[in-house]
């Protein structure tokens, strides 16, 4: 007898396939659920023409317009949310201000699947410099979605603490970032090259954590022949360092990670970090990639020093594990091989699938 479908409404800040906190959590599981009788409606707060300007400088009359036509859908959304079988929230229902149409959502339909892989909620980031647009944004919303929830999914264990305090169900799961692993396919040669490929990978609002190892690339670059590869949705260049920036494409998003020999992922060791799934080295460890990051959060249970990259603390340590990996093309094959290991086992669609359909299963039963 085939089972009957149950009607999803899909509440997101971005479109689908664009931003890596949706495409490589939830939206990649989307078919695997549809098989088990789910269907999905996606209501990105974002259009297209939104999501490519939003981080830009400018447009404001624009951007002025996109965020009122957001609203706007979010009212319909609203309208429509009690005639679903349930309602998936990514982040926020909107992103000003007080939580109205969370409260609002909570109250039209019960069974919500709340999902937060950010920290989104502190009022303070030192290293974050707040605009007009980010100091309007609600930092309440996300307590209030994790406190009346019927399932919280987040992605750390800092994360899972806060949303265990906070929800009244008592329903919440730790599912970290994952990969389709027969998409992310591994590096093959690992060769002795002239020039190194030191890479990086993110967005706009994580470069200032790439601009922290200016002086110990720097002195990197004296000693040894190297290129860094930059990733990202914004042009960089660092200074003293031989740069080369890629646009981010999910076209080619695996043929450009591919040429990076050794992956960079500094982090700042503080309480917004403890929010972070460990995304930047995971997509190495993807790829096959060796790599150095900062000993602090989530990289510690997604790794083990010396075995899939290396954990630093220090300018010191960062430059002798680089150089280290520079040097030792063996070592870094041998660590490339164990991380693309590790995701296949703990961080792919198919080891995590059954977490999601928990999930699903719990709040929204199907049979």
């Amino acid at each position: 007898m085939e089972k009957k479908g149950k009607k999803i409404l899909v509440l997101c800040p971005s479109p689908k396939g664009t931003a890596a906190a949706q495409r490589l959590k939830y939206e990649q599981y989307f078919s695997l659920l549809e098989e088990e009788g789910y269907k999905f409606v996606i209501s990105s707060f974002q259009s297209e023409r939104f999501w490519k300007i939003i981080h830009r400088p400018g447009y404001v009359i624009e951007k002025i317009f996109w965020t009122s036509l957001g609203y706007f859908r979010r009212f319909f959304d609203l309208i429509r949310a009690p005639f679903f079988d349930g309602v998936f929230v990514t982040l926020w229902v909107t992103p000003l201000g007080f939580p109205f149409f969370e409260r609002i959502l909570l109250l039209a339909n019960k069974k919500i699947i709340y999902d937060i892989d950010d920290m989104i909620f502190l009022d303070k980031v030192e290293f974050i410099k707040k605009n007009m647009f980010q100091r309007l944004k609600g930092i309440k919303k996300p307590i209030v979605l994790m406190r009346y929830a019927r399932y919280v999914i987040v992605c750390t264990p800092r994360l899972e603490e806060i949303a265990l305090e906070l929800n009244k169900y008592r329903q919440v799961i730790d599912i970290s970032s994952t990969f389709n692993t027969n998409r992310f396919l591994p590096v093959i040669n690992y060769d002795d090259k002239e020039i190194v490929t030191i890479g990086w990978t993110g967005t706009h609002s994580t470069l200032p954590f790439l601009e922290m190892l200016q002086p110990i690339l720097s002195e990197i670059n004296s000693k040894r022949r190297i290129l860094l590869l930059v990733i990202a949705n914004k042009n960089y260049e660092m200074t003293n360092v031989p740069t080369e920036f890629v646009s981010w494409n999910e076209k080619t998003e695996i043929e450009d990670l591919q040429r990076i020999d050794i992956g960079l992922y500094p982090i700042p060791m503080s309480e917004w970090s403890l929010g972070k799934s460990s995304l930047k080295a995971l997509t190495y460890m993807s790829i096959g990639i060796p790599f150095v990051a900062t000993a602090f959060g989530t990289n510690f249970r997604i790794m083990e020093d010396g075995v899939q990259g290396f954990l630093v603390k220090t300018n010191q340590e960062w430059v002798n594990r680089i150089i280290t990996l520079i040097d030792n093309v063996s070592l870094r094959k041998k660590m490339g091989i164990a991380g693309r290991k590790r995701v296949e086992e703990q961080f792919s669609i198919k080891a995590n699938f059954p977490k999601y359909l928990k999930v699903f299963k719990t709040v929204i039963p199907n049979s």
